[in-house]
């Protein structure tokens, strides 16, 4: 099962600061924990949202919103895709991770959606799915 691992941001994130080089080093010993585990896809941080920009959807209508975004906790700072057995194992990894910022931080855990996970899938979204994951190889 794969597993989308979210760090919410903060305000202090959301400032824009790089984040600093003891956080960087605790957590590049924790990536190689995990990679050695097997664990590891891919991750990343995220730059602050001031720096993004949300498409907003209605009907057929686009509207492009730059940011920044207001209440940083809902946002996400860094990202993992992390392969584990279980929510049980990804929740264990998530424990042992060091905390991303100074303070109170959340790390949300969602698993992600593989077509074995839902009931009909057309023949043809199967073939792309496949030739996707050949293209990755």
């Amino acid at each position: 099962m794969r597993f989308m691992i979210l760090v919410k941001a903060n305000q202090q994130s959301e400032l824009g600061d790089p984040p600093d080089m003891k956080m960087l080093s605790e957590m590049g010993k924790f990536n190689e924990e995990l990679i050695k585990a097997g664990v590891m896809l891919d991750g990343n941080g995220l730059m602050a949202s001031k720096n993004g920009k949300r498409v907003r959807f209605s009907g057929s209508k686009r509207t492009v919103i730059d940011g920044p975004f207001a209440e940083a906790k809902e946002l996400v700072a860094g990202y993992w895709i992390w392969q584990c057995k279980s929510l049980e194992e990804a929740t264990e990894w998530v424990k042992r991770c060091p905390n991303p910022h100074n303070g109170d931080s959340d790390i949300e855990i969602r698993r992600i959606w593989e077509l074995a996970d839902l009931p009909e899938v057309p023949d043809h979204v199967r073939g792309l799915e496949a030739k996707l994951a050949a293209s990755k190889a």
